[in-house]
């Protein structure tokens, strides 16, 4: 109708051309081809000719349900974001995310994401990396069909990389100091590490309140003598980023075991070594405000037998040292004839080894602990 009344006025003299696009909003050009329509077919040559016909740029069907049929077959339970980056590293798909995620949600082989809950303002970054480092565990099953294990990462809290991981049975103080060792090796010393209050990090005097200042664990120790900061969190909020890390973690890592045919804890801690943490890495780690870091590298004589437990023993009749089941034979050494009745420190390292020490000197080293067989657990 629009049209038809500015047609008239135009076909009257009373409009120019030029004005009679104008009030319509197209050029001229359109006018004369919308003129040439409605004389030839009336009002339905003025109809959009692409109403009921394909986009060039729709992406073709075919791939669309090869696409859902590679989702529903081999990756029921994936984030699209996941699925989708492996469409392209294994499948030779180019299709974009977007259109993914839309034909996926629309045909019901997933359901929309949730709303976000409201915004939270989250502490701002160190600047470098190695200012502060997080370290914490996630109990969950990371092996379909197996008991929940313990993932320990040690993670920057400038960039969110994660420099350890790996599984456990139980989260403890050994496993901390391995995660400590794993950092330190590969980046150098830093500067504060920032932890919940479990028993293996603080004391806490009084439950739910203030951690002991003076009054240290293992894990307090050694980071007292390295020199690092030890930073208690008070609220789950406060672990923030190490909380969303094992959100990722527990929705990818247990897929990607499975896909990588992964039954058993030590093939595990491989993938992640040699495979995952890269990949991981490479995919959320986000860049430093300032390229520098804080990390110190220093000699491994300073700093490996700081990482483990030290505790005091008495050396008995025998000359030997009890230690956790174990009787520790101390070999015979040019400071004295003996050491019977002397007292001694044991330090039980991150890897299982053991060694005794007479003040600075090392007296003896022993290896691991033979895994308990059958009859050892019956007796």
């Amino acid at each position: 109708m629009r049209f038809e009344e500015l047609l008239e006025r135009w076909e009257k003299g009373s409009l120019s051309h030029a004005e009679a696009a104008a009030a319509l909003g197209v050029s001229e050009r359109t006018l004369r081809r919308w003129r040439q329509r409605y004389e030839e077919e009336g009002v339905d040559g003025l109809v959009d000719r692409r109403v009921g016909r394909p986009s060039p740029r729709r992406a073709p069907e075919d791939e669309l349900e090869r696409m859902r049929a590679l989702y529903q077959q081999h990756y029921q339970g994936f984030t699209i974001k996941h699925f989708h980056e492996k469409l392209e590293r294994r499948h030779d798909y180019q299709l974009g995310y977007t259109t993914t995620r839309i034909y996926l949600q629309k045909t019901g082989a997933v359901p929309p994401a949730p709303r976000r809950g409201a915004h939270r303002r989250k502490r701002p970054r160190r600047p470098m990396r190695g200012m502060m480092l997080h370290q914490d565990g996630s109990k969950h099953a990371w092996l379909a069909g197996q008991p929940a294990l313990d993932l320990i990462i040690t993670m920057d809290d400038a960039t969110s990389e994660i420099y350890s991981a790996f599984l456990v049975d139980e989260e403890g103080t050994l496993s901390s100091l391995r995660g400590l060792v794993e950092v330190i090796e590969r980046h150098g010393l830093f500067m504060e590490l920032y932890t919940d209050r479990g028993s293996h990090y603080f004391f806490t005097p009084e439950a739910g309140g203030k951690v002991s200042k003076t009054q240290l664990t293992q894990v307090g120790r050694a980071l007292k003598q390295l020199g690092i900061g030890h930073i208690p969190a008070y609220s789950p909020e406060a672990r923030g980023r190490c909380e969303r890390a094992f959100r990722t973690l527990q929705d990818r890592l247990p897929k990607e075991l499975a896909l990588a045919g992964i039954t058993t804890v030590e093939a595990v801690n491989r993938f992640l070594c040699e495979v995952y943490l890269g990949e991981h890495n490479g995919r959320f780690a986000e860049p430093a405000e300032e390229p520098a870091a804080a990390f110190v590298v220093v000699p491994e004589a300073l700093w490996r037998d700081v990482l483990s437990v030290q505790e005091e023993r008495r050396v008995g009749n025998d000359n030997c040292v009890a230690w956790r089941g174990r009787q520790l034979q101390i070999p015979p050494t040019p400071l004295r004839p003996h050491l019977v009745r002397a007292t001694v420190r044991v330090h039980d390292y991150p890897d299982g080894t053991v060694a005794i020490f007479k003040g600075p000197r090392r007296l003896a080293s022993f290896p691991p602990a033979p895994p308990a067989t059958a009859e050892d657990l019956a007796a």
